[in-house]
């Protein structure tokens, strides 16, 4: 049981990592000398990449790339939580109750991420041809991936009596 529960642990530890990469890094789109993330757009300007603000017309709807943004820091904090509470419920809670909580803010970390990268999907860059998903984009589905095996993992392994 000591071995499953610091492989879930691991688990946790990646999916934070991954959603905290997806959600800081500058590289939800790119071209050959635009990255764009969900924060600003870098642009390369004589081998120099240089900030700049997103661009306020109908390529970056300020509604939608809030519930991107939004969506995506909420699911960081729900992941970093479910961490927290994954320890203290290890030492608290009788076996039956153990990872419910976890479970739930797994499920909620889940959830947000999947609708960040939805809509980021559906909303952004439609009519761009000359580009591509970073990998921060891509990071994002796999966090989406992660989290939800461990929150399944968790829901799972709270009816373990061992």
């Amino acid at each position: 049981m000591l071995i499953l529960l610091a492989a879930i642990f691991i688990l946790h530890i990646i999916g934070i990592i991954l959603l905290l990469v997806a959600t800081i890094d500058n590289a939800w789109w790119m071209t050959s000398d635009v990255s764009t993330d969900v924060w600003a757009r870098w642009i390369l300007n004589n081998g120099v990449w240089n900030y700049t603000d997103l661009p306020t017309h109908s390529a970056y709807p300020e509604e939608y790339l809030q519930a991107v943004q939004a969506t995506s820091v909420l699911a960081c904090i729900f992941s970093i939580l479910g961490i927290f509470v994954f320890v203290a419920q290890l030492f608290t809670l009788t076996k039956g109750q153990r990872f419910t909580l976890s479970g739930i803010f797994q499920l909620l970390a889940c959830l947000c991420i999947m609708i960040a990268a939805s809509i980021y999907t559906d909303r952004f860059h439609l009519d761009e041809k000359n580009g591509w998903y970073g990998h921060c984009y891509i990071l994002a589905w796999i966090s989406f991936a992660l989290t939800f095996i461990s929150s399944i993992t968790y829901f799972v392994l709270r009816k373990k009596t061992a």
